[in-house]
Parts: structure tokens; C-alpha cells; sequence
């Protein structure tokens, strides 16, 4: 075993040889938009994400799904559809599944990606120095808070769903290409509760700019109104005690930090001698990079969130 639970790491990986390593990983849950074919997209990308978070190819999957007899059977077909344009274009293979009987839908799936032993990426290698990136806005959690009340914009909604079903393919080319010290998912734990796994797990202290957070365009408001997720306050309590906040920092922008994600992107802790390499190819690639702190010092897991602007 390369990589357990241990650490709170994405995914585990075994060791089958010198050259090869499994991934596993399994993630579900339930609707966060009313589309059932947007919903399977969505679920499987934040599943498959697992798998590229620690640097892998997802190989083959597995259909986790709870449906209710009283729905048509044209909804679940539409949501495996949904998952299944996912997996293929991840190139894995969909093997089978398992489906119960449930009160209230739910999806997502059993992941099984391959690695090299030796290029396996978690969330425990973040180094004194490092430069933080991330590769997808935040604001998700907020925006699917504000679809169950009926308060986003159709405008704002495309562009959520854009987000959480693309895939972190790309972003983890970007991320192999150029190599990063550390690197997670940003999902339900928020980016705040993803950052200290990782400070953690690398016993160091990080210091994020609340200023420099990319978010989905509109998601501001929204948090500024109130529709925050409960998961947010749970991270908030989770985490307290762990978060230090410097003056100035912008209590939305707090919230838009413990607020959970659904298919986030990737956290990368990279040497600063990289870092430029990191910004050309991501750039090359189309995928969206943002720097959002530093690992400033060894510590227990620590977290400081300075204003940054």
C-alpha cells in the first residue's frame, strides 16, 4: 500500500509492480441540478477527478446508484448516459455496477485508475516555499444552494455546470507534465478543509490570499445574501481553532473558502522555480491557473488566510 487513509488523500494506490500501481476511489451523491443527464455528467467527473488529483489514468468504473421506484426509469437512464459520456471521455471503460432501491436519487462511481510507482502525487509532499495554484473557480456549492431556491441565474447556472462536469484531464496533464511537490481535489471539505489535509499531511503551515481566490462570476452576491451551503459551517466548525484570519480579510470571501465544492479543481503545491513552466503550459493547455499562496513555514497543519491584495 503507496498511499492509505492515513493522510485523508484522495484515492489509494497498491503497488502491483515496479511498474505499475492502482488508484481506487469511490464517490456518490445526490442531484445538485435538475437535469438528470447534466447530474450523471457532474457526479462522474468529481469521481474520476480522484483518480487525476493523484496524478493517474482512470482505467475503469463502476456505476454506484440509489433510485426510487416511483421515478420514471427514463431519469436513471438519462443520468447513466449522463456518467457514462464522462468515463468515455476520461477513455476508462464502464464494467457494471449496483443499484438499490432509495427514497431519493443518488450517483457516482467506483473508480479504478493506473500509475507509475514512482510518479504517484498526493497530498503530503508540500514543501517550505511552495507556490499554491488552483485550476477551477470556487463557488459551486453556493450556486447549487441558490438553484434549490430558485435565486441563480440561468447565466450563472450554465457556467456552474460548465465547471463541475469538466473533467481535471487536462489539469492533470499540466500537473504530470511539469511536476508539483503535492496536490488534492478541491471538493467537500472546501478549499479551506483540502488545504489543511494538505499543510497536515505535509506538516507545514500555509497561508492562502483571500483576494487573489478566482470565483464563478456572480457567486459573490449570492454569498453576500446568505445562500451558503450548511457544509460550510460544518467545515467552519471542523476546522476550528486551525484558521487563522488576518485583518482585512473579507468575511464572504471567508465563507466562499469553507463553502463545499462539487467537482473542484486541483490544488497544486509547487517549487517556485517551477512555477513559471507550471503558468506556460497550463496556459498551452487551456486550463485555468490561479495563484493563491504559499507554504511559509514547517508546522503541525496550520492554516493563515491573509488578504493578499
Amino acid at each position: 500500500m503507496l498511499v492509505g487513509f492515513e493522510h485523508a488523500d484522495d484515492a489509494g494506490v497498491f503497488k502491483l509492480s515496479e511498474q505499475t500501481a492502482l488508484i481506487q476511489t469511490v464517490d456518490f451523491f445526490t442531484p445538485m441540478v435538475d437535469d438528470p443527464y447534466l447530474f450523471g455528467q457532474i457526479a462522474a467527473a468529481n469521481a474520476l477527478s480522484d483518480v487525476y488529483a493523484m496524478g493517474g489514468e482512470p482505467l475503469t468504473a463502476m456505476n454506484i446508484v440509489c433510485f426510487p421506484e416511483c421515478l420514471d426509469v427514463s431519469v436513471l437512464q438519462a443520468i447513466i448516459r449522463g456518467g457514462l459520456a464522462k468515463i468515455e471521455e476520461a477513455g476508462a471503460v464502464l464494467v457494471g455496477g449496483h443499484t438499490v432501491d432509495d427514497q431519493e436519487p443518488k450517483y457516482g462511481l467506483s473508480v479504478t485508475g493506473v500509475i507509475d510507482p514512482g510518479k504517484v502525487v498526493s497530498n503530503r509532499g508540500a514543501k517550505v516555499g511552495d507556490l499554491l495554484y488552483m485550476t477551477k473557480p470556487l463557488g459551486t456549492g453556493i450556486v447549487t444552494t441558490a438553484i434549490k431556491g430558485e435565486m441563480a441565474s440561468e447565466e450563472l447556472i450554465d457556467l456552474t455546470v460548465h465547471s463541475m462536469s469538466q473533467l481535471n484531464k487536462t489539469a492533470r496533464d499540466v500537473m504530470m507534465e511539469v511536476g508539483v511537490n503535492a496536490a488534492t481535489d478541491i471538493t467537500g471539505f472546501g478549499l479551506l478543509g483540502h488545504a489543511m489535509e494538505m499543510a497536515a499531511a505535509s506538516q507545514v503551515q500555509i497561508e492562502l490570499w483571500a483576494g487573489k481566490l478566482p470565483l464563478l462570476n456572480g457567486v459573490e452576491d449570492l454569498a453576500v445574501m446568505g445562500l451558503i451551503p450548511a457544509g460550510a459551517y460544518a467545515n467552519r466548525d471542523h476546522l476550528q481553532g486551525r484558521v487563522e484570519v488576518t485583518g482585512g480579510v473579507d468575511r464572504t470571501r471567508l465563507d466562499l473558502m469553507y463553502s463545499p465544492e462539487t467537482s473542484g479543481g486541483l490544488l497544486m503545491a509547487v517549487d517556485p522555480e517551477r512555477s513559471p513552466e507550471l503558468e506556460r503550459v497550463a496556459r498551452n493547455k487551456a486550463v485555468g491557473l490561479t495563484l493563491i499562496g504559499q507554504v511559509k513555514k514547517a508546522g503541525s497543519g496550520h492554516i493563515r488566510v491573509a488578504r493578499g491584495e
